[in-house]
Order: C-alpha cells, then structure tokens, then sequence
C-alpha cells in the first residue's frame, strides 16, 4: 500500500505542474528518507544504472532522429510535399484531406517527431484547408491525427524507447509496426471520404484549371521517400542497427537540406540546440524514472501488481483490457515518455508470468501512447496545433474534431488485438 501511495503521490505532483522528472525522482527520495526499511542505501546502484542507460546504443538513436527529424523540419521538404499532393487529388471530394494525411506518413516514417510534423502542417495546411471550404473541426482534426502518425510509424521515437524498456529488438518492433500503421492511415482516410460524401460542405473537392506538374511531383515526393526507405531498409534488411541507420538519416538529412538550398550555420545550430533540449529532457525523464523504480521495487510493489494480475485476476485477457485501460486514461494527463519509462516496467513482469508476446504487447501500447497525443485536455498535439493556429481555429473546434480520429486508433488498436498477424506479418 505504500508503493501505491507512493505512485498516486508522483502522479499528484505532474497533474499540479512539477516536471515529470523532479515529480518521480523527488518522491523516491522522500520515501526512502521516511521509510527506515528502504533508507538511501537502495540508491547506491543509481550511478551504474545511469552510466548503463550513457553506454546504451539503443537509446544512442533517440537524439539521432530526433536531430534527422528537426533538419528535415527546417528543410522546407514538407511544403513542397503538401503542397504537391494537395495538386495530385484536386477535383476529389476530400482530397485535400486525404493528401493530409498521406503527407503526414511520409513525414512520420521520414522524421519520426510529432511536435515538427503538426506544428509544421498546422502552419502550411490548416489555411489551405480552411481557404478551400473545409469544416474547421475536421480540417484540425485531421491535422492532428496525422502528425501523430509518427508514433506508430517507424522510425518512431517510442519503439525504440518500448524496445529498451522492454528488452526487445527495435528492428523487430520497426517491422512489427508498419501494418497497424498503414491500417491506421487507411482508416483516417476512409473515415474524410466518408464524410466528404455524407456532407458534401465539410470537405468540398478543390477545383483548378491547372495541370498537375508531374516533374515537380516527382521532385517533392522521391526524395523523402528515398531517405525513408535507405534509413528503415537498412533496419529491415539487418544490414544496419536503428542506432547506425538514425546516423545515416542525419546525414541524409543534410544532404536534403543541402539540395533544398536551406543548409546554414544558423540553421544547423538551432537544430543540435534543440536536439540537446529534447534529448535532455528525455533523459532526465528516465533519470528520474530509474530512481523512483528502485524505490517503488524496494516497497514491493512490482510484486504486488504481479501478484494482483497473475494470482488474484489469472486471466490474461483481463490484464490486456486494463493494462490498456489504464494506459489510455493516464494519457489523458501524462505524456508517452513518462508512462513509458514509469507504467510500463510495472507491466513487463506480468507479460512475462502470462508469457504474451513482447513484440505484440509493444505495438499494443505505442498504438495506445498515440492516443494519448490527441487526448484532451493534455493532448500534446492539441497544444501544438492550437498554438501554431492561433485564433483561426476555437479549442473546442479542436477538441470536436479529433474526436472520430481517437475512435479511429481505437477501432485500430482492437484489430491488432483481434487480428495478431497484423504485427507478425513480416517477421
């Protein structure tokens, strides 16, 4: 009872604003302070814990896609590819919408980082949405349902996060993530030409005399598609590690930016600033999250949750349905990283006693992360939307229409349960 106390204190702390990674290292070391049986001998193993996660050449490819994603930002790759596309589906109804999203999979499987890929097609699609006659509530909706495509579709920065935590290949789980990701983008695009039928005024066809510039097409879509399929190929193929590939996509990055003519000092310091930021931030989060685990292990509570699950439930079906239960609601108020590095090395014992497959239950939850970007009122994409949107779209107009696309990875999220091979199709 008092891990539980423990872990209801840390999640009081975020809700009323402490960053995360003082929230859950603060609490562990006032537990072991009060708690004779614990003391702080139980953080004698902190440093050997940090210097492994400084040698993990897994975690090495967190800030290498991130810094690929944030060069290909400043690339001006996803204009000219929005921009291209919304060309190709002119004179549909709802093609403007559909291109949305397909540009939204290329930049997920291109860059990987949500925050680049919303901020950016809020800023260059929302006015042409919008201009174009589109329902404000699905023109945002569909934005920020498609630049969280970047946590399911590989390179997604949570895999190899999960594939870490969880002590799984990342390469394993980059292929095991490519159907549910493309099922997920078929069913957003179902659901706007559904729509664009019903009510023909939510997302009228956009009508021009002219003619779709193949030569430019051509120039905004391949390259992109050639850094995708270089970076997850070498994965898929085992020629290269994720961490060794998420290397060459730098590079790549460069190169594209280079071609792009957008390569500058100016550019290239601001993206190693905010590499070193988001990647500080990352770390300093599972930092945190290491040292409030000794602690809570130390109060047995990983042993009560196993017992809970594995003697008092015994049924693993019911340790799916609330694991992703729970999953889904903390994420109405705590970000991915956190119930990655917290919730889910609580949850990996008890996969383990029901022997699921960790590869599946991996895309399980990264499915369910995804969710938790859209969710309100904390849904991370919401803020990045609502702020590079400014007043030109209300929150509830946001919040009204994100709605259908959190059923949407709902109705996805059940097909892998039900359908498995969705996830072991190419392993």
């Amino acid at each position: 009872m008092i891990a539980f106390v423990m872990f209801i204190l840390a999640l009081m702390l975020l809700l009323v604003g402490i960053p995360v990674a003082f929230a859950f290292g603060g609490v562990a070391m006032i537990f072991a302070f009060l708690i004779p049986d614990v003391g702080f001998e139980v953080f004698n193993i902190l440093p050997f814990r940090i210097y492994g996660i400084m040698n993990n050449t897994t975690l090495m490819a967190v800030p290498l896609f991130i810094m690929m994603g944030l060069i290909l930002e400043k690339s001006g790759m996803a204009e000219k590819l929005l921009i291209s596309m919304s060309q190709l589906f002119k004179g549909v109804r709802g093609g403007l919408g559909v291109s949305v999203v397909i540009v939204g999979a290329i930049l997920a499987a291109s860059t990987g980082i949500v925050s680049a890929s919303v901020v950016m097609m809020s800023v260059i699609a929302l006015p042409l949405m919008i201009n174009a006659g589109y329902d404000k509530s699905l023109a945002s909706g569909t934005i920020a349902a498609s630049g969280t495509l970047g946590q399911i579709i590989p390179p997604s920065i949570i895999l190899i996060i999960l594939g870490d935590v969880m002590s799984v290949s990342v390469g394993d789980l980059f292929v095991g993530a490519v159907l549910p990701g493309l099922t997920l983008v078929s069913l957003y695009i179902t659901y706007i030409l559904i729509r664009a039928y019903i009510k023909k005024e939510d997302a009228p066809a956009m009508l021009s005399d002219e003619k779709i510039n193949f030569f430019t097409l051509f120039k905004a879509i391949i390259p992109p598609l050639l850094l995708m399929v270089s970076v997850l190929g070498s994965i898929f193929a085992g020629i290269a590690s994720p961490t060794e590939s998420a290397a060459f996509g730098v590079v790549g990055g460069l190169v594209l930016s280079t071609l792009n003519a957008t390569f500058s000092l100016e550019m290239l310091r601001y993206v190693l600033k905010e590499t070193m930021k988001l990647t500080g931030m990352i770390f300093m989060i599972l930092i945190g999250a290491t040292a409030f685990s000794l602690v809570f292990n130390e109060l047995g509570g990983s042993d009560l949750i196993l017992e809970f699950f594995s003697e008092d439930i015994g049924d693993v079906w019911v340790f799916i349905g609330i694991a992703m239960l729970a999953i889904f609601i903390l994420g109405f108020f705590i970000d991915f990283i956190e119930i990655s590095f917290i919730i889910v090395p609580i949850l990996v014992p008890v996969m383990d006693a029901f022997g699921i497959d960790p590869i599946w239950f991996a895309i399980l939850i990264a499915m369910n992360l995804q969710a938790s970007f859209l969710t309100p009122p904390f849904g991370l994409s919401l803020f990045f939307l609502k702020g590079a949107a400014g007043d030109s779209v209300s929150t509830m107009q946001i919040y009204k229409g994100i709605i259908p696309f959190i059923v949407l990875q709902l109705i996805a999220l059940s097909l892998v349960v039900i359908f498995p091979d969705l996830v072991f199709a190419f392993l």
